[in-house]
């Protein structure tokens, strides 16, 4: 931030001051407006009005602040949208994709692709996550709604809250849970001796709870459908590593071995396969799937075949 001063000479003699600011610091007069209504501009130490008159000998004040920081770009990146209107979309997250810009990645994210794809992302989340009403991990692929306007981000944003936007994830997980149907209710918060991961810690966790239920038992995994009621990151990883049933193929909470060598598997076992709300504004039921990827299906695949001929070897 600059911190500019100057004494008004005799060509100042009953200029306005939104003027003389803008000849005087090389702006547009919009910018010089910009800077006196929010109080950075004084003349003799006392705020003015840019309808201010100056004479001669005062002494001018302000402050210009640093330009912000560019938004994202941007970049043609194939995505697929099942669904636009002008409020919403919904699109499909590949796996690998980070969702906005962060530290190390400035590009070849979700909103770089949103940019490019969409007409018009809503502001309320930053310059950096326009549009971005909640996230999946860079690992994780499926579907996201996104927001194209303020009005409709916030009311997304209280139906994800009060879980009336429903979202549903297939994770494959070790083993076989002891019901067929569950919930784990376990606060959620970074982890004290490892503040990058996430944990179960009454501590600091915040409400989590996780519905699932047995869609396929292998013996040695199983494929579950889990439900999130609330959203706290990594919480199906670290809830399902809580009850002993990590989810193949995640390196931070599991331990990837010959299950996953196996199956060829690469990633974590989590895609977010389907969405089910009403339309915030039309009052629309909408419902959205998205089958498993290629490579999900393909580890599904294997693991049938592999717990097939487990079955008739006995």
């Amino acid at each position: 931030m600059g911190a500019i001063r100057f004494k008004v000479g005799d060509d100042g003699e009953g200029v306005r001051l939104d003027v003389y600011v803008s000849l005087h610091a090389e702006m547009t007069r919009a910018a010089a407006q910009r800077l006196i209504a929010e109080g950075r501009v004084t003349v003799d130490g006392i705020t003015a009005r840019k309808r201010h008159l100056l004479r001669a000998g005062e002494l001018v004040e302000f402050t210009v602040p640093d330009p912000s920081p560019p938004g994202p770009r941007a970049q043609e990146i194939p995505i697929r949208v099942l669904y636009q209107d002008a409020d919403l979309a919904v699109v499909c997250k590949p796996a690998g994709m980070v969702v906005h810009p962060a530290a190390g990645h400035h590009e070849g994210t979700l909103v770089n692709a949103l940019l490019f794809a969409l007409d018009g992302l809503s502001g309320v989340g930053g310059v950096s996550r326009p549009g971005i009403v909640h996230r999946l991990d860079k690992d994780t692929s499926g579907l996201m709604v996104v927001a194209k306007n303020d009005r409709s981000h916030h009311l997304l944003q209280g139906m994800i809250k009060d879980r009336s936007l429903r979202r549903f994830y297939l994770v494959l997980v070790h083993g076989v849970p002891a019901t067929d149907m569950g919930t784990v209710a376990a606060p959620v918060g970074r982890d004290a001796r490892n503040r990058k991961r996430m944990a179960v810690t009454s501590a600091s966790g915040r409400e989590a709870v996780t519905h699932f239920k047995v869609l396929r038992d292998f013996g040695r995994a199983s494929l579950l459908e889990a439900e999130l009621q609330t959203g706290r990151t990594h919480q199906i990883r670290v809830h399902m590593a809580y009850i002993g049933h990590p989810v193949a193929g995640d390196r931070e909470y599991g331990r990837p071995g010959s299950l996953e060598a196996e199956l060829g598997l690469k990633r974590q076992f989590l895609h977010a396969w389907k969405l089910s709300f009403e339309h915030p504004l039309t009052g629309e039921v909408l419902v959205f799937e998205e089958p498993l990827p290629e490579d999900l299906k393909l580890a599904i695949d294997r693991l049938a075949s592999i717990s097939e001929t487990t079955r008739h070897s006995r």
